[in-house]
């Protein structure tokens, strides 16, 4: 049974995922490379829902509860007596590898080892940690506490137990869990971003200007954002890592990032992370 969460990473995935568990009564653990990084995301945690507090959306209560349920650390060691680990660190595959080797020495025998990524491999992360069975992909969409879908991500390795505890895990978080086997994109990513890169391409091409891009889609299909918007909100670079794996998978050429997106990412101009994007958020 799960009762225990440790979630690496000090990113909005990170702090999300742990604002979701603690939420829905887990003890979490929060690991980051520095003990700052990690304080600084327990901080945004106490930001968050003092904002939820001021909106009346949870009582003074609820809110020292759910701060009384995490701990941040900078030592992964920390971990070890978690029943759940997910890391939410950078989308680089020999970085989660590695990752994934170094916490299977650590954590409890039996504990599972998931991965929040996106769209890389995670059968990959799986044969390097001597517990196959009992690693898996666990998705969570941003910004985590906001968005109701969790991809459960099934390698070929994992057992049923794994998956129907993730599954219950992701359901007590209040999500509506779905399962997909461990294919590139899995299933939002392999169908999104087709389409996110397509809209960088009509840009590029001159058929219509940004605003116009993504006023068409929110009015004519009643998306709530437009697609450069939302390229902008994910980050054009995670976005750039994303079309690439699932070009390397599939060799589509609808996966091939159009070059003004490369171009953009060359420039640092990345999205709202950055202050500058497809639009400008600097002010």
């Amino acid at each position: 049974m799960i009762s225990r969460v440790g979630i690496v990473g000090s990113g909005i995935m990170g702090s999300g995922i742990a604002e979701v568990a603690a939420k829905a009564g887990y003890e979490v653990v929060l690991r980051s490379r520095k003990q700052e990084t990690a304080d600084a995301m327990v901080a945004s945690l106490e930001k968050s829902l003092g904002k939820q507090l001021e909106r009346g959306k949870i009582d003074e209560e609820t809110r020292a509860a759910v701060l009384g349920r995490v701990s941040a650390t900078e030592k992964l060691s920390a971990l070890a007596d978690c029943d759940l680990v997910i890391e939410s660190v950078v989308e680089d595959l020999d970085v989660k590898k590695s990752l994934f080797a170094e916490l299977d020495g650590i954590v409890k025998p039996g504990a599972i080892l998931a991965t929040n990524t996106s769209t890389l491999p995670v059968i990959e992360m799986a044969v390097v940690t001597g517990r196959r069975e009992r690693v898996c992909g666990v998705h969570f969409f941003n910004p985590a506490p906001a968005m109701s879908l969790v991809e459960i991500v099934r390698p070929l390795t994992a057992s049923d137990e794994t998956i129907a505890e993730v599954t219950g895990f992701a359901e007590k978080c209040g999500k509506g869990p779905v399962e997909v086997q461990d294919r590139a994109g899995f299933i939002v990513n392999a169908l999104l971003f087709p389409y996110l890169n397509n809209a960088v391409r009509m840009l590029e091409n001159g058929t219509a200007d940004r605003e116009g891009i993504d006023a068409a889609m929110k009015g004519g299909c009643g998306f709530p954002m437009g697609p450069l918007a939302l390229l902008d909100l994910v980050g054009l670079d995670t976005s750039v890592a994303i079309l690439d794996a699932l070009y390397e998978e599939f060799r589509d050429p609808n996966y091939a990032a159009v070059p003004l997106l490369r171009r953009m990412v060359s420039a640092g101009t990345i999205g709202r992370k950055s202050g500058q994007g497809f639009y400008d958020y600097s002010r």
